[in-house]
């Protein structure tokens, strides 16, 4: 992988948390490419033999480890660091769980639940979910960031305005990202690696899959962005067009409320479809389904729906 890269930032050098005083482990300059190894969102804490007990084990203060910061030569506030994304190499391991007071429907599912994934890192064949499911595979990033402006530490947990916890799926292979920069040097992360993703990450979790990622790190001066932007090389939803989906909706004046909506019902709808229990369902519908919001001009109520990808089970 990335034979030419001209740097490797090894899984060790991690960190927890967005904070501008962290130091760099490499200073780089425009146009260098790198490897970094990240490290999965639970930070190691489930194997191959680990059962659902371990889910309340997880150590929250150690979830979504990204590894850097990197510091590019050259990048000030108000430039955006442009990330061209080259290549996954994926570990072959992967878990999805569903961690109580966590995801859209917690309210919902106050119970752990957990499956584990293995899956075949050089084919990135469909991953089998039990006896009821193969799921495909589009390995991506879902934390990659630079740091706030803002001194302290700030959780790595939500989104913010210079990238971090994104959980976008199709920033992946080919795609090319651009986040503003608030402080000079840009110090660069990622991790929080997955196999598969939904729109939406219902569940609150992807496959989440420990691998390697190729990249390119580059400065567009006087950017002035407000936001993280984006550009993808082709189709997106390709690997689960194939057989068409089912799709439930949730309508209402709340966004939100729809959005729960439409996703229980699909979860009901799986469950009737496949003999799926709530939480497999649940969980799947997390990695490989897609929540969208479908109308949202025709007041005083909106319409959310989620798509969940018939291939799955064909």
């Amino acid at each position: 992988m990335c034979s030419n890269c001209d740097y490797t930032i090894h899984g060790r050098q991690h960190h927890f948390g967005w904070d501008r005083s962290i130091p760099p482990v490499a200073t780089v300059t425009p146009g260098s490419s790198l490897k970094f190894e990240c490290v999965d969102s639970g930070s190691g804490h489930f194997k191959p033999d680990s059962t659902v007990a371990d889910v309340s084990t997880l150590d929250f203060s150690k979830v979504n480890p990204v590894t850097g910061p990197i510091y590019v030569d050259g990048a000030k506030p108000g430039d955006a660091l442009k990330i061209t994304i080259h290549q996954f190499e994926p570990s072959g391991f992967g878990w999805t769980a569903n961690i109580p007071g966590f995801g859209l429907l917690a309210d919902q599912f106050k119970e752990p639940a957990l499956a584990l994934w293995k899956y075949d890192a050089a084919t990135l064949e469909p991953a089998l979910f039990g006896k009821h499911a193969r799921v495909p595979l589009k390995p991506f990033a879902g934390t990659i960031g630079v740091a706030p402006a803002e001194h302290g530490l700030h959780s790595v947990v939500p989104p913010r305005r210079v990238g971090g916890n994104l959980d976008i799926r199709d920033i992946a292979a080919g795609t090319t990202l651009y986040l503003p920069v608030e402080v000079e040097g840009a110090l660069f992360s990622i991790g929080d690696t997955h196999a598969a993703q939904g729109d939406g990450e219902v569940c609150g979790t992807a496959i989440e899959s420990a691998m390697n990622v190729a990249l390119t790190l580059d400065v567009v001066k006087d950017a002035n962005l407000s936001m993280p932007r984006f550009t993808t090389p082709g189709p997106v939803t390709r690997h689960l067009d194939a057989k068409g989906y089912e799709v439930t909706t949730g309508i209402g004046p709340d966004l939100m409320s729809g959005a729960k909506a439409a996703v229980a019902n699909m979860v009901d709808l799986l469950g009737k479809q496949h003999g799926l229990s709530a939480e497999d369902a649940y969980m799947l519908c997390s990695v490989c389904g897609d929540l969208r919001i479908s109308e949202i001009v025709d007041m005083p109520n909106w319409v959310v729906s989620f798509y969940f990808p018939r291939v799955v089970f064909e």
